[in-house]
């Protein structure tokens, strides 16, 4: 797990940054754990656009990844670290003792031959394995966490991201999340023990626009770049800035750093502090 830089032949290559992959122990997926992905466009089910500069790509499989972990007290040995296209982080490949295979999202110290294990009890605090927060020592980093008790993991999925237990009191634990964030969730939620795998994701760079098409992603225009009648940001003599009040979408919403949070909404009482400045 780690990134790499390669001989600057091009002016794309040069400030690209790369996956060296180094952690990878299988190059194919499990065919039972896979589906095809279908390609939308960024349209809803009406063929509606709701996601633009969505597009073409390479194609791709989905794994079928278990977030509930609700093989309990049945230990399940590592097979493979794998990639996975549709995220950052790594696969891990279990096989149970009665022989079945599922995929988890791979905590950062899980190796291939460990022996891990989900369960509703106490058990040991060793990267992988699962219990409620309730037996989770606090300073320990978790990963992977529910919100409601049976729903499945939620928060903390991506690559390189950990969440922090602070404590258990009554009904409710408090964590801090990577955003900064502290918040209740109750007790009983799992959460995997670790931090989730390929934390250094966050140090590559695509480069040039042909890797951006096969990730799937079509090129962005500038508000400023445009017509009056196609953006709020468009139009007059030469390079303009946005000229206004404050920046706009194609709608006419603000954006850039407006609060998109409902005041109203019901977990807004599980929040102890609201995460840090300058992000919302």
């Amino acid at each position: 797990m780690g990134i790499k830089k390669v001989k600057p032949t091009t002016p794309g290559r040069r400030q690209a940054v790369f996956d060296d992959f180094s952690d990878i122990t299988k190059s194919k997926p499990e065919k039972s754990l896979v589906i095809i992905k279908k390609q939308r466009g960024g349209r809803n089910s009406s063929g509606k656009i709701t996601v633009r500069h969505r597009g073409g790509g390479v194609k791709r499989y989905v794994r079928i990844v278990d977030f509930k972990r609700d093989k309990y007290d049945i230990p399940a040995k590592v097979t493979a670290i794998e990639y996975d296209p549709n995220r950052g982080a790594r696969l891990a490949l279990l096989t149970y003792a009665d022989g079945e295979k599922r995929y988890i999202v791979a905590p950062l110290e899980v190796k291939v031959g460990q022996t891990i294990v989900s369960s509703l009890k106490n058990v040991d605090i060793k990267a992988g394995n699962s219990m409620p927060v309730k037996y989770i020592p606090a300073g320990v980093p978790v990963n992977c966490v529910e919100l409601r008790p049976g729903q499945g993991a939620k928060i903390a999925r991506g690559a390189g991201d950990l969440i922090t237990v602070m404590g258990v009191e009554d009904k409710y634990a408090q964590l801090k999340m990577p955003s900064g964030e502290i918040r209740l969730i109750s007790k009983d939620c799992l959460c995997t023990i670790g931090q989730v795998s390929n934390p250094d994701k966050r140090h590559i760079k695509i480069g040039m626009a042909g890797r951006q098409r096969k990730l799937g992603i079509r090129p962005t225009v500038r508000g400023t770049a445009m017509n009056p009648n196609d953006h709020p940001h468009g139009g007059g003599e030469g390079k303009q800035s946005i000229g206004m009040k404050h920046p706009k979408t194609k709608w006419g919403k603000p954006a850039l750093g407006v609060k998109t949070r409902n005041k109203k909404n019901r977990s807004n009482k599980m929040i102890i502090k609201r995460r840090s400045k300058g992000r919302r």
